[in-house]
């Protein structure tokens, strides 16, 4: 993004437009994905190109802290079995399905390929699952679960992604490898998030008088917990997400309000300003890479996306549902293994089905292929019409299926 004067100009609208979607009702990040694929189209407009490691490390680490941070701590352990099974076993259920699909209909698709786009888009944003629902009104429970499920599912994404892309290149795939390399990027960067909030929380203590001091640890830590994590090949996003978990309780038991409600203020306009400038790009990144495409191959590839949405949509209604059912035979089966407050009521379990966007980081990894990778521009077509799908055809239904099953008073 060498063109800093255009960053500005799309942060100016990028303003204004979340002013309009509050007059007109439209969900923000589907208005500010609308005009950036507009913008893009403008004669002259010069391409502005989302870098893989800009949003690895520039978006991803405060977006993810900021959340996990936010998020009821309780609410997260107590839903954790619900949490794990859409972030854990639905990611790899999906990336299967994906896969199947790519390989017996779009031409061209062996099945290591067909295996990096199902990893590509098997897990959910967490940037567009927050952005979507917030303000809906919806239960904290269900909240909770799609902002955790969100959190945590990139692990499971990257693991199967890596293992894809190595298999693409002619590295065979072994399964207890990959289970290995999976606890290990799980438990690493659990190890690394939890060492860096203690070590975040004894600074903090010592210079909680000092008001800059403790913003600007605030605001650095997360971006140096992820390079650390990353820097030893564990997850960078678990380990974010635990330091955001770990401050989180820290803070509201050390810091005077007075200085909670400050943090909260210049965190909420960083976020504000990075949220809104990722949907502008996603909708930025669409005429770039609907150029690269044939003209005859752009309409068939389209379907291909429009089916892979529909599937997986299907697919986590149906998954959400049979936790739904499992949750309720376990508590009356043995009632002291599952908490009430963990089972879900069938309006919960159809926004949460009906939930699970894809984003920025599914267009991040697409767009990290090698250069020379088979079928490149395909793959990172195909998942960017599958992000768009799912931000403005999930966006603009969401709203309407929230309001008429009313789960937040469920």
């Amino acid at each position: 993004m060498e063109n800093y004067s255009i960053i500005i100009f799309i942060l100016a609208i990028m303003v204004v437009l979340s002013a309009v979607s509050d007059k007109i009702r439209l969900p923000y990040p589907v208005l500010m994905v609308a005009v950036g694929i507009a913008m893009g189209f403008l004669p002259g407009m010069p391409e502005i190109e989302i870098s893989p490691e800009v949003v690895m490390l520039i978006f991803l680490p405060p977006l993810l802290y900021d959340a996990a941070f936010n998020i009821s701590f309780k609410t997260f352990r107590t839903n954790l079995n619900t949490i794990g099974t859409l972030a854990i076993g639905l990611v790899f259920l999906t990336t299967c399905a994906i896969a199947v699909i790519a390989r017996y209909v779009i031409p061209g698709f062996t099945w290591p390929l067909a295996f990096v786009l199902g990893s590509i888009l098997a897990a959910t944003d967490a940037v567009a699952a927050i952005s979507i629902t917030k303000g809906l009104g919806l239960s904290h429970t269900t909240a909770t679960i799609l902002e955790g499920e969100s959190l945590v599912n990139d692990a499971s994404a990257l693991v199967a992604y890596r293992f894809a892309v190595a298999a693409v290149t002619g590295v065979a795939f072994v399964l207890w490898q990959a289970l290995i390399q999976f606890l290990i990027l799980m438990g690493g960067g659990f190890l690394v998030g939890m060492l860096m909030g203690k070590l975040l929380s004894f600074f903090l203590v010592r210079l909680k008088d000092n008001t800059m001091a403790v913003f600007s640890f605030l605001l650095l830590l997360p971006f140096v917990t992820y390079l650390i994590a990353e820097h030893l090949h564990v997850s960078g996003v678990i380990a974010v997400v635990v330091l955001g978990l770990g401050i989180s309780r820290f803070t509201k038991k050390v810091f005077p309000e007075a200085l909670q409600v400050q943090s909260k203020s210049v965190w909420d306009i960083l976020i504000y300003l990075l949220n809104g400038l990722i949907f502008i790009l996603i909708g930025l990144e669409f005429p770039m890479v609907i150029r690269r495409i044939d003209a005859h191959e752009v309409w068939p590839f389209v379907g291909y996306a429009f089916l892979i949405t529909v599937t997986a949509l299907v697919l986590r209604i149906v998954r959400v549902e049979w936790q739904r059912g499992n949750l309720w035979r376990a508590f009356r089966a043995r009632k002291g293994r599952i908490s009430r407050d963990a089972l879900l009521t069938l309006q919960e379990s159809i926004v949460i089905g009906w939930s699970g966007m894809r984003g920025i980081v599914s267009l991040a990894i697409a767009l990290g292929l090698p250069a020379n990778f088979p079928q490149r521009d395909a793959i990172i077509f195909i998942a960017t019409v599958v992000v768009l799908f799912t931000i403005i055809g999930q966006g603009l239904t969401l709203p309407l299926v929230v309001r008429k099953l009313k789960p937040g008073n469920a």
